[in-house]
């Protein structure tokens, strides 16, 4: 493991998502396993090699089905973290925040769900779209990105919100006891 890092699987002073910097960049790559490594630049070849040849040509814009492809292929995780971040969170967040939240003074929105339902979603098969690099890249693309990962959490953490069904019922039992 790289210097810096503990326990998890992002770098303590940057979110994984800092890949537009050389450090953010360095850290993920320190981050991935050899095979890993091999395998991401074999892609990253590919796809430059795909894009440069691709660079002159007119492309036509991504297809309405492409388009709801990329959609839930965002939303889908962000519905499994949404759900499971405001489930644990209602469910445990007062001892958590209680308990460990005052002894390391942390938040008990600190943990970072999104990365984990993102890997358990591409190992149930949620496969990529088929998009060429200047797809990838257009606008259309990425609002269709972008509204499938605030849909899916909204979604994700209204059906998270289940266990405030058990809590009111305990309210009752304890109003009633007195």
């Amino acid at each position: 493991a790289p210097p810096g890092r503990a326990l998890g699987t992002h770098p303590r002073k940057e979110p994984m998502e800092a890949l537009n910097t050389a450090q953010g960049a360095r850290d993920f790559i320190y981050s991935l396993h050899s095979t890993e490594r091999s395998c991401l630049l074999r892609e990253l070849h590919r796809f430059e090699s795909i894009a440069i040849a691709q660079e002159k040509l007119e492309v036509a814009p991504p297809s309405p089905g492409q388009l709801r492809h990329v959609f839930f292929h965002n939303a889908l995780p962000f519905v499994g973290f949404g759900f499971l971040d405001n489930a644990i969170m209602i469910a445990a967040g007062t001892q958590i925040e209680l308990s460990i939240g005052v002894v390391l003074g942390i938040s008990t929105m600190a943990g970072n769900l999104a990365g984990y339902v993102e890997a358990l979603a591409s190992r149930l098969g949620l496969s990529i779209p088929d998009l060429t690099p200047k797809q990838a890249d257009m606008w259309q693309t990425r609002l269709s990105a972008h509204l499938g990962k605030a849909i899916g959490v909204t979604i994700g953490c209204i059906l998270g919100m289940f266990p405030l069904l058990f809590f009111a019922d305990e309210e009752e039992k304890l109003e009633e006891k007195n």
